[in-house]
């Protein structure tokens, strides 16, 4: 009995000192897990600021946000600070210290200035001269013209999407300005990482290109109407997450989408921040005697499998390119766009109505609450809701920020996208159409006296425009319908 005490005392003992030494273990790592945290410094930027930097830009915070690195007080660390160095107004003096000829050339393309979208517009409601960029665009807060009238329009509604401005306040659509809009991630608000992406991704692309423009069909997505009966969900007692602004219908996405291709791959450096025209054309990648002769530098051809190979640049995943064998390319490519035949949808929004409403009224547009903009969407909700202090009725300007009055909405008379309509180019070039200039201004003033009533922009083709949907996929064998209107073109070059 004493041996078989003995036995249990020692047994409990061996297990004891097993659980004190698993303790250890377990102590041991967690003081391993404490000891590799770096505590923050006591005094400098990175005393209240965390941040991840890239290895190209790992330097301290004062190079390019100015203020002082060596002290713990706000007051003294902020004096000078520059919380947007690579807002338009400060990117030559920060980045261009280091990328002066990237800047530089930046500032005279297209995607920095918007010349061609802007002068488009203005030509269409009376502008005899075009204007370099959009800071030309006149400040008019009395319209007495059509055009004064669309200047209001382009400078409080439509140019939410330009390097001095940060974006909507959607959690998909908020950026960075200047440099930062494409080379940094923001999210919801706020910048997710302070590494510059030397490759901007196709997140950055969209907070751009999203709400029926070319980038979002890429992806597959149609806007549903604004009115609440044709949007999902039906009804709905909560905030719906709506990361772009309004729920979309998920249609075919483009066939370089499919296969992992990302917008710069085809959208290089050159083309989106150089003043000339860098554009690729779809030959340059799928004609057999433009590969021979000058094939992009990111496509090779592979002797083994007897095939041309593309690589993308900024994810390294390679992918065979089909080469044009079809015969209808030899009869029809001098005279088609390639998307006439290749794109499986596209956007058709027509009668595009916007009304300049200078009334505190809301009840008429109670059904019509998600606006596409989040300024306007923000006022009818609150100030439709009776228990909430309201809102001033005021639009900003999103080039100088300032408040103007009167709200911009927005309507359509149809929205489709199966019906692809086809019409010529400058060049007689047969393109898939979109109706860009079906747009009509109304102006309601503030003593309910309507000063402008469907002012029609003045446009060829009843507003239609040639574009490139980012839709591609097979042609399919009923491509031959859509060169009917080619047939017709015949037809009556030969009465």
């Amino acid at each position: 009995m004493r041996q078989a005490l003995y036995s249990i005392l020692i047994l409990l003992f061996l297990c004891s000192c097993s659980e004190d030494r698993d303790t250890d273990k377990n102590t041991e790592s967690m003081v391993a897990d404490v000891s590799i945290i770096t505590p923050l410094p006591k005094v400098g930027c990175a005393s209240c600021h965390e941040h991840a930097l890239d290895a190209n830009h790992n330097f301290s915070c004062t190079k390019c946000h100015l203020g002082s690195d060596d002290t713990a007080e706000k007051s003294v660390a902020h004096k000078g600070l520059l919380s947007q160095p690579a807002h338009p107004d400060n990117m030559m003096r920060i980045c261009g210290e280091c990328h002066r000829s990237l800047v530089e050339d930046n500032a005279h393309s297209e995607h920095f200035t918007l010349h061609n979208a802007v002068n488009m517009v203005r030509e269409a409601f009376g502008a005899e001269q075009q204007i370099a960029t959009i800071l030309d665009i006149p400040v008019a807060d009395n319209p007495q013209t059509s055009l004064q009238l669309a200047d209001d329009l382009l400078r409080r509604r439509c140019l939410r999407c330009h390097p001095y401005y940060s974006g909507d306040r959607y959690p998909a659509v908020v950026r960075g300005t200047g440099c930062a809009s494409c080379h940094l991630h923001f999210y919801k608000g706020k910048l997710v990482s302070h590494s510059f992406l030397k490759f901007p991704g196709d997140s950055q692309c969209l907070q751009c290109h999203y709400g029926n423009w070319v980038g979002s069909d890429y992806y597959g997505r149609y806007d549903h109407d604004m009115n609440e009966e044709y949007r999902t969900p039906y009804t709905t007692s909560q905030e719906y997450f709506r990361p772009y602004g309004i729920e979309y219908h998920q249609l075919s996405t483009d066939v370089h989408q499919q296969h992992g291709m990302v917008c710069v791959d085809c959208h290089t450096g050159k083309e989106l921040m150089a003043q000339t025209d860098h554009s690729i054309r779809c030959e340059d990648c799928h004609d057999s005697d433009s590969l021979a002769n000058k094939p992009p530098a990111n496509i090779v051809f592979n002797k083994e499998s007897k095939q041309f190979i593309f690589t993308s640049t900024p994810t390294g995943k390679s992918m065979p390119v089909p080469v044009m064998q079809h015969p209808a390319h030899a009869k029809y490519n001098s005279s088609v766009g390639c998307q006439v035949c290749h794109a499986q949808w596209a956007f058709d929004d027509r009668g595009t109505h916007l009304l300049r409403n200078d009334l505190d009224e809301y009840d008429d547009f109670s059904r019509l609450t998600v606006q596409g903009s989040f300024e306007v969407e923000k006022i009818l909700k609150n100030n439709l809701d009776f228990d909430l202090e309201e809102i001033p009725h005021v639009m900003t300007d999103k080039i100088n920020g300032e408040p103007k009055p009167g709200l911009w909405y927005k309507g359509y008379e149809t929205r489709r996208w199966e019906n692809i309509t086809i019409g010529p180019d400058s060049t007689g070039k047969l393109q898939v159409m979109r109706p860009l200039l079906d747009i009509s201004l109304s102006w309601l003033d503030e003593d309910e006296e309507v000063r402008f009533d469907t002012s029609r922009a003045n446009s060829e083709n009843k507003g239609f425009v040639p574009y490139i949907p980012h839709t591609t996929g097979e042609a399919g064998i009923f491509y031959l319908e859509r060169l009917k209107v080619l047939s017709q073109k015949e037809n009556d070059s030969e009465k």
